[in-house]
């Protein structure tokens, strides 16, 4: 008889919920994970301590009040690491403490070490004390997430020197920074630091930044980011980085030299798998570290399943969590619906970017025709009153059935608002919801309404012509 029904390898988003959704399923479950690392890399490293640090950012900057007090507002003239630090540290410790005790619920065991395979079935935990414990389980699912991918050319210090983890352990908040790649984390460390005053440089080689997102809402964010004095170096390459005493050179491939307190290398994940042995389990992973599974979330060893950022792309946070859930009522033999195949975005630059459903420029190639609405924070009174002016809501609506394609929103609590369109086109609706709704004054919420009338507008007097 095995120890555990199911095992899960990772205690993260997609991990979590696994172990809790098998245990609520009534299985003997175990998760396995460092004691130092209980909720992953999301809440120790990654997600939650980049949100956190975006908020103290916000706050103690008075960015976000500048347009009603002034552009000399600050809530505190010397902003220090220790000040990020201090809101950082609390909502960590809170957050581990919400998942042990979620865990604990719903009697999760709990193994402390680094847990690999030793057969298709059986796992060993090193407690890192050097104590080494067997177990085997019926059912296991791999959710050990990533870490910073690190090229091979560059020589890391963690201080002048970093990829994103490393970001939470700066000693000072650096003048100048070169930020290597306009990915999504490159691109919200690049806008968090820019608004702490530093100066920032971002490098990518390709020709524009956020490619996945609409272009138009990726203009508006790139015009906010040149306002906080950020210079974009598209079409260019880091070749080497010079280290000295008083900080870094950046080299591009063209020959430009790029002074830094700190370089920041976002040059994407790798998957955390190449000390699992999974050769033992008759598995392997592709160069990336990432593991390759089916609908079902099955590898090719029907009994091991793999979630979260550890299987790719979309690598968020939210869909590990969901991906863990499925993947638990499969391997428990439960019947449960697929994933909703339109799956929000969110983008913690500074503004907030998030959207659901297709851009202008699938749906252009796709050939199917679709009229714009837009509402814009500046034209509504919650917009005056936050003081946020730059802000924008745009709808995609189909122009032969009315059905909402696409919503994208840049600005204040973008990421909130998404789920308003996300909702609607879950359930099939049409813009003509959104016109008849009533939504309440003052509120972001209302910017809905707004775009949805000036598309139908549009629509309107198209229908006028035809006529």
């Amino acid at each position: 008889m095995n120890d555990f029904d199911v095992l899960v390898l990772g205690s993260g988003p997609g991990g979590q919920r696994a172990a809790i959704a098998a245990a609520k399923l009534g299985r003997r479950v175990a998760i396995v994970d460092r004691a130092t690392m209980i909720g992953g890399v999301c809440i120790n490293t990654g997600t939650i301590p980049s949100k956190t640090l975006r908020e103290a950012v916000l706050y103690l900057t008075g960015l976000n009040q500048r347009e009603l007090y002034g552009q000399s507002y600050r809530v505190k003239d010397d902003i220090t690491v220790a000040d990020l630090g201090m809101r950082t540290r609390h909502v960590i410790g809170r957050e581990i403490d919400v998942v042990r005790s979620q865990l604990a619920r719903n009697h999760v065991t709990t193994l402390s070490g680094h847990g690999r395979f030793t057969g298709p079935h059986s796992i060993t935990v090193e407690d890192g004390e050097g104590r080494v414990h067997d177990y085997t389980a019926g059912k296991i699912v791999i959710a050990t997430g990533t870490r910073p991918a690190r090229p091979a050319t560059v020589e890391f210090d963690d201080r002048t020197v970093i990829d994103s983890d490393g970001i939470i352990h700066l000693d000072r908040i650096p003048e100048t920074m070169v930020v290597v790649g306009a990915g999504v984390i490159g691109i919200e460390y690049a806008s968090m630091f820019a608004a702490l005053g530093s100066k920032v440089t971002v490098v990518e080689r390709r020709d524009r930044m956020l490619e996945f997102c609409d272009l138009e809402i990726v203009e508006a964010l790139k015009y906010h980011l040149r306002d906080l004095a950020v210079t974009f170096r598209f079409r260019e390459a880091v070749a080497s980085v010079e280290r000295h005493a008083r900080g870094a050179i950046a080299v591009l491939e063209s020959g430009k030299r790029l002074p830094a307190d700190t370089v920041m290398y976002s040059a994407g994940r790798q998957g955390v798998t190449d000390d699992l042995g999974l050769a033992a389990a008759g598995l392997d992973a592709d160069h990336r570290g990432r593991i390759k599974v089916d609908d079902d979330y099955r590898t090719e060893v029907p009994h091991i399943y793999a979630v979260g950022d550890v299987i790719g792309f979309p690598s968020l946070a939210a869909t590990s969590m969901e991906q863990g859930r499925l993947a638990a009522h499969h391997a428990c033999g439960e019947p449960v619906s697929d994933i909703h195949e339109i799956q929000p975005i969110g983008i913690y630059t500074i503004p907030e970017i998030s959207f659901a459903g297709r851009t202008e420029d699938e749906l252009t190639e796709a050939k199917i025709p679709f009229e714009v609405g837009v509402s814009r924070y500046r034209e509504l009174a919650r917009g005056q009153i936050i003081g946020d002016s730059y802000g924008m809501l745009k709808l995609l609506v189909s122009s032969e059935d009315r059905s909402l394609l696409g919503v994208h929103v840049f600005g204040t609590n973008a990421t909130e608002l998404v789920h308003i369109g996300q909702t609607v086109m879950g359930l099939g609706g049409t813009v003509d919801y959104l016109v008849n709704a009533v939504f309440n004054y003052p509120t972001l919420a209302e910017s809905y309404k707004v775009a949805a009338l000036d598309a139908t507008n549009k629509m309107r007097h198209i229908a006028r012509l035809v006529d």
